[in-house]
């Protein structure tokens, strides 16, 4: 079987799907391995040392692609590089299907087999596999290394003969695997912080990190989070309340860093532009849900704005600004799923579709849309009878 690794050709991408490191393995079990030229340059990787490792390098993603099995991706694969694909070959990436159902489809026709690594289940036999976990924590880190670049202050207390500098105020918005590492890495670096987030569970982990707990914990917040560990969307009432203590908190902050992202759906407001308002010039947002629609009404993808003396930083791909480490976690989540896809004894690909792994991340098969959350909507039929009139002074609704 072969297995093929090409260049990423979306703007802004410099991770790669594999490192020697993986490259080895998966000739451990008997593939063989195509890297296209260059592949791993962005990440720190020559073509050298793949070659090493026992690839062989090819000189385009054509090249690369022809005759493989098994293509792995950072990103779902182009329209060009779906046309590349042999019908009947598998695809490993992070897929993003929200809101792509058309490029789902396309993939589908082509007569490839796709995994959407981002839909993992997070169970323990696959958390070598958790690719968001394995990016959200270098996302988390880095938000705080580029908060503090921006930022135009010290961040721990320093005590010196010229006076005292206080130490920076931080403040963490969303306490899933970015916020904790982010919520570490500003205690490392001598903040004060403070978390918030809607599930309950979260709390034990901020205090447990050192930092302080901020929100409102009545009824509905103690029911704030799906069987799957994520969290739930709250109600209007339940958002009113917590933002009116966010606001009044967010006034005396230095920073905040805001990770809340709910799958399938627009990213939260959370901060809005009163509250970047309410702080003082020269403290500093970071948005890491800027590409799902940002969590502060203010940011803007791949941008940093600057709204009355407050900088909003909005980068997008995080994890991808430490392409090195990112590339090497990530291959090593995929070639953790890669591996129970090809049988030891045949060396090929032998995907049992009853597989609680294969269930949960399979996106197309056989031609079709096969993930029950992203089946083409069949058109509702109309109803045969008359429509009944509005009230009088009523309007019909378009």
């Amino acid at each position: 079987m072969k297995i093929a690794i090409v260049d990423e050709s979306a703007a802004g991408e410099p991770r790669v799907a594999a490192t020697p490191e993986t490259v080895k393995k998966f000739i451990g079990l008997g593939a063989s391995v195509s890297v296209q030229s260059n592949a791993g340059k962005a990440s720190g990787i020559s073509n050298a040392e793949y070659e090493a490792a026992g690839a062989a390098i090819a000189k385009t993603a054509k090249e690369a692609l022809k005759d493989a099995g098994l293509v792995l991706k950072v990103r779902r694969p182009t329209a060009a590089e779906t046309a590349l694909i042999k019908s009947g070959a598998t695809a490993i990436a992070i897929m993003d299907p929200y809101g792509n159902e058309a490029e789902l489809a396309r993939i589908a026709q082509a007569g490839i087999i796709s995994f959407a690594m981002e839909l993992m289940p997070r169970i323990t036999r696959a958390q070598v596999m958790d690719v968001l976990s394995s990016q959200a924590n270098l996302a988390g880190y880095r938000a705080v290394i580029d908060g503090s670049a921006v930022y135009g202050r010290a961040f721990p207390m320093m005590m010196t003969a010229a006076g005292t500098v206080p130490a920076a105020r931080v403040f963490i918005m969303g306490v899933g695997v970015a916020g904790l590492q982010a919520i570490a890495t500003a205690r490392r670096l001598g903040a004060v912080v403070t978390a918030t987030d809607v599930r309950p569970a979260t709390k034990e982990q901020v205090e447990s990190l050192g930092a302080k707990f901020v929100a409102v914990e009545d009824e509905e917040f103690k029911q704030a989070e799906t069987s799957g560990g994520y969290a739930k969307e709250m109600s209007k009432e339940y958002q009113a309340k917590q933002a009116a203590l966010v606001a009044t908190h967010i006034a005396k902050q230095d920073m905040v860093i805001t990770t809340a992202l709910i799958p399938g759906r627009p990213a939260p407001k959370l901060v809005s532009t009163a509250m970047v308002e309410s702080m003082r010039p020269g403290s500093v947002v970071v948005d890491l849900a800027v590409e799902r629609g940002g969590n502060c009404e203010l940011s803007r993808p791949g941008e940093i704005v600057d709204h009355n003396g407050v900088k909003i930083v909005g980068y997008e791909n995080v994890p991808g600004r430490m392409a090195a480490t990112a590339s090497s976690l990530y291959a090593k989540n995929l070639y953790a799923f890669a591996e129970t896809l090809i049988s030891k004894e045949t060396k090929a690909l032998e995907i049992n579709p009853e597989d609680e792994l294969v269930k949960a991340t399979c996106l197309t098969r056989d031609g079709l849309v096969v993930h029950p959350n992203f089946q083409p909507k069949t058109p509702s039929k109309p109803d045969p009878s008359p429509a009944a009139p509005a009230p009088d002074g009523a309007a019909q609704n378009g």
